[in-house]
């Protein structure tokens, strides 16, 4: 039991890093596919709960080292713990992506209106037309990546044993 927390705690440190260094590839302020990418993998293999904490460890790294705004908290752990849920629910890979969609698309971008206001200040209603065209797009792209890249790793012995960690 103290041996799988452990290596639990292994495998999320090593996602928050991973999530970290690819994130700000192909980043546009409001648009990070990588971070979709790595939303849908996380949603097929760590559970809800671990989600929600390497999803949040990443975003607060993100805001502290690249000076990223509180985007970075609204915009993926929504996406993550929903991936993560709908995963677990129906174990379709596309539902994880399905599930990024939602949480980092809809509820994460509709968020980040108030949080934005909060941060910058200003009441602009163009927030709206800005952020949610954004995450849909980028969801839609990182999130077929990650869809890709998962049913690629699901057929890897060593990626389901990490996965059945998380059960």
């Amino acid at each position: 039991m103290k041996h799988n927390n452990l290596l639990r705690l292994t495998v999320s440190a090593l996602l928050v890093a991973t999530d970290v260094v690819v994130s700000p590839l192909f980043r546009i302020e409001g648009l990070a596919p990588m971070s979709s990418v790595m939303n849908v993998i996380i949603g097929v293999l760590v559970d809800p709960l671990y989600a929600l904490i390497i999803t949040m460890m990443t975003g607060c790294i993100r805001m502290l080292i690249f000076g990223i705004p509180p985007l970075a908290l609204t915009g993926a752990v929504f996406g993550g713990v929903l991936a993560s849920l709908l995963y677990r629910f129906t174990k379709k890979v596309r539902m994880s992506w399905v599930g990024e969609i939602i949480g980092t698309g809809i509820i994460g971008s509709l968020l980040s209106y108030p949080v934005m206001i909060l941060f910058t200040g200003s009441g602009n209603g163009m927030y709206w037309f800005i952020y949610t065209p954004r995450f849909l797009f980028a969801t839609l792209i990182g999130g077929f990546a990650g869809t890709f890249i998962s049913m690629i790793l699901l057929k890897q012995r060593r990626f389901i044993e990490i996965k059945n960690l998380f059960k």
